[in-house]
């Protein structure tokens, strides 16, 4: 009884919102939507699915489980180190302007980590990043881009004296690289991806979904990258047999389109 109230809740989702929570690890989607339906008290998700097409706040709350938003800017630093020292001088060299798109962004630690990045590279008006989640309650706290200390802590020093106003315990990241990126609400499951991106981020998500799903998106983002063009994935998703997708291992992480 219980496999199936969550297999309709599954549905009814699908049919409300256009997320397929059926392309999630399911032991993984189970037990998160188990734990906050029962933490605000409803005895089955049939309760739980009717209470949230009324209240946008606790859709907004399993949005936001759903979705598990932890991030933190230069995550893995030595791999942002590889990005500014060998493939963004590759890229830029070739293009001289490149169109880059944060995938499953958060609340945006990733794509300003990226932003200031190439603030070494060229002026601000050159920069070109798209941002997207399928949370609209992370894209806006990534456009408010209010944080703390701590998703700071691997930051380069300079670019926080830089980039950032000390506020008591909460730093809040410039105008000027707020200017830079352009949020959007976007399902990576469901929606179309853009053309000839010269690099893509996607990171630490991937580890969330279906091995069917992981096999879909690698061949979306094959598709959505130029030729040369890198995918550059988190610390726990080694791609597999990148060249059944049209990959080649530039670096660990980083995978250039053949």
């Amino acid at each position: 009884m219980e496999d199936k109230d969550f297999l309709q809740f599954i549905d009814r989702i699908k049919h409300k919102t256009g997320i397929d929570l059926a392309l999630y690890k399911e032991a993984q989607m189970k037990r998160r939507l188990t734990s906050l339906r029962v933490k605000r008290g409803y005895h089955t998700f049939e309760d739980f699915f009717e209470a949230m097409t009324k209240n946008q706040e606790l859709f907004n709350e399993f949005l936001d489980r759903m979705t598990i938003n932890v991030s933190e800017f230069f995550r893995n630093p030595s791999r942002w180190e590889v990005l500014e020292k060998k493939i963004l001088p590759r890229l830029l060299n070739e293009k001289g302007k490149i169109k880059c798109w944060s995938a499953a962004c958060s609340t945006g630690e990733e794509p300003y980590s990226l932003a200031m990045l190439l603030t070494r590279f060229m002026p601000l008006h050159e920069i070109d990043i798209t941002a997207t989640d399928i949370d609209e309650g992370a894209i806006a706290k990534a456009k408010r881009g209010l944080y703390t200390e701590r998703s700071l802590q691997d930051a380069p020093k300079d670019l926080i004296g830089k980039y950032f106003k000390k506020d008591g315990i909460t730093y809040t990241i410039s105008e000027d690289i707020k200017r830079l990126i352009k949020f959007k609400r976007h399902n990576m499951l469901a929606d179309a991806f853009d053309k000839n991106c010269d690099l893509i981020i996607c990171r630490n998500v991937m580890i969330y979904f279906t091995e069917e799903a992981k096999h879909e998106l690698y061949h979306k983002f094959a598709a959505s990258l130029r030729t040369g063009g890198v995918l550059f994935v988190g610390s726990t998703e080694q791609i597999f047999q990148p060249q059944q997708y049209g990959f080649e291992p530039e670096d660990t992480f980083f995978y250039r389109k053949m």
